[in-house]
């Protein structure tokens, strides 16, 4: 059984230690971060071995353990890079890479290397996608044609972002926030759903801008607003938007033939589900006025309670990582799928005002659905 090493101990890393403690199977051989102060107090909360310097962490791993990378995204190419020349097989959260040459350098260096490299998010593992997906496969829409996907958060600049901790302590980092910008922090919880259920993304047609005032946090803000039209090879359309001004809304709305499937939180493992039929009734077009609440047939994984702004096992990915390595088969969290994300997620967040319709150049294999999600209830 591999070990699992935590470089970054910031603000997310108390999710995922949340989120471990559902798997004591998973040995954590120690951790870095390079605030000496944020490490300590990190491992002391959790009671996890400190080790102080990055290169005494890649000395001590051994061939196949797995590091979790949950620095702060500018840092995720050089961590992760040094992590495989190590080798270690990596899970990083989003995004893989600032820069799409830097996500294609990480993917061309884990294939040499015949290592696993992973990206967060890991939602599309959790039960609500898997009940969707599971409710598209029974063709309860018929053919899909449109999706609506909403990830605003509110007016983030205005919120009391001071005083958000984690769980031991950690500040909410509102400059690296503000820097990386919302599409690159969030556009990924849908795409990570959509991509594996829709396939590859042919073009992208969007927008961005940098709206709110946070001069007094950074001078380098990234867009706080995106908009993108995804067109996918399989024939589908969504439009995706992104923001941390609009009212706080998480729908999600797929639309076929037959009806909607829909959701309002994707930061809910346990969502409900909703399928709305479609009929003539009389001389009018009727979406059902009562939905169906769509299940899964028994149990699904294990789940947290609400933490923060988020209900989600934050530990899904690096679990699907772990089983894959040790059943020998192809991570659902591929570094395909992760570097196309990447690359949808970049042309959305870097579109400004001109940039206009750009065509994507990376691929994916098929995503097999979780074992436990292969059909609804009853």
């Amino acid at each position: 059984m591999p070990s699992l090493f935590i470089v970054g101990t910031g603000y997310v890393a108390d999710l995922y230690l949340r989120s471990l403690r559902l798997y004591p199977e998973i040995e954590i051989a120690g951790c870095y971060d390079r605030d000496p102060s944020r490490l300590a107090a990190f491992c002391e909360h959790w009671s996890l071995p400190a080790i102080d310097s990055l290169s005494a962490l890649m000395e001590q791993g051994e061939q196949g353990d797995v590091l979790l990378n949950l620095t702060n995204p500018s840092s995720h190419y050089e961590v992760s890079s040094a992590a495989l020349k190590a080798g270690f097989h990596v899970y990083s959260e989003k995004p893989l890479a600032m820069q799409m040459e830097q996500a294609h350098a990480l993917t061309e260096l884990a294939e040499s290397l015949n290592l696993r490299l992973a990206s967060a998010p890991c939602s599309f593992l959790g039960e609500a996608p898997q009940t969707i997906w599971a409710g598209l496969r029974a063709d309860l829409l018929g053919p899909v044609r449109l999706i609506y996907a909403e990830m605003d958060d509110d007016f983030i600049s205005q919120a009391p972002y001071g005083k958000w901790m984690s769980e031991s302590g950690a500040p909410w980092p509102a400059k690296d926030e503000f820097e990386t910008g919302c599409t690159l922090e969030h556009a990924g919880y849908y795409l990570a759903w959509l991509l594996p259920m829709f396939g590859p993304v042919r073009t992208v047609v969007a927008a961005s801008a940098g709206l709110a005032d946070v001069s007094d946090v950074t001078t380098n803000a990234a867009p706080d607003f995106s908009v993108g039209t995804l067109f996918f090879e399989s024939g589908v359309v969504a439009r995706l938007t992104c923001s941390i001004l609009a009212v706080h809304n998480h729908e999600l709305r797929i639309i076929g033939d037959k009806g909607v499937i829909e959701m309002d939180e994707c930061w809910n493992n346990s969502a409900p589900v909703r399928l709305r039929k479609r009929f003539n009734l009389r001389r009018r077009l009727v979406n059902a006025p009562v939905a169906r609440r769509l299940k899964l047939k028994g149990p699904t994984h294990a789940k947290l309670g609400r933490k923060g702004a988020a209900t989600m096992n934050f530990a899904l990915g690096v679990v699907e990582l772990f089983d894959a390595i040790l059943e020998n088969r192809p991570c659902r969290l591929s570094s395909d799928l992760s570097l196309h994300m990447n690359e949808v997620t970049l042309a959305l967040q870097n579109a400004g005002e001109h940039a206009g319709s750009v065509t994507m150049k990376t691929r994916f294999d098929p995503v097999a659905p979780m074992p436990w999600a292969e059909s609804l209830a009853s």
